[in-house]
């Protein structure tokens, strides 16, 4: 593994897949907290966008509760997930435009891929993206 890879436990990916299949028409969201550099909690929240089938943003309440959980069991913002229902998982100028967490990893779903699903992981500020290479891990 090269230190820009980032490991993510398969069962994140699944969860994150599986989210993003049984709502294919919406852009799903939510956060990722991490204990010691390793994602470990997946953190559903609300898309609240006008247009949820193109953009997403995190319903406020739920954001604040899922980083008060985070703090509360010792973890640290590891990544902002959301979906791309009929776009390639790489970030759009939207996606650029509202990044707020350079510390942040981006993972990106899409399901416009004939059928299978692709997650890629990219590093956002200054509204440049740089793509870091995903790991899967049995931890």
């Amino acid at each position: 593994m090269t230190p820009e890879e980032i490991q993510i436990p398969r069962k994140i990916t699944t969860q994150l897949l599986h989210l993003a299949q049984i709502s294919p028409e919406f852009e799903i969201c939510g956060l990722i907290g991490s204990r010691n550099g390793l994602p470990t909690t997946c953190y559903p929240i609300t898309n609240r966008a006008e247009q949820p089938q193109q953009r997403f943003l995190l319903d406020a309440a739920e954001q604040i509760a899922a980083m008060t959980g985070m703090r509360e069991s010792g973890e640290a913002l590891f990544a902002i997930y959301h979906s791309h229902p009929t776009a390639p998982a790489q970030p759009s100028a939207a996606d650029l435009a509202m990044a707020a967490y350079p510390d942040a990893l981006y993972l990106i779903i899409s399901l416009n891929t004939k059928g299978i699903l692709e997650m890629r992981a990219f590093k956002i500020d200054a509204e440049s993206a740089r793509e870091i290479p995903l790991v899967l891990s049995d931890h």
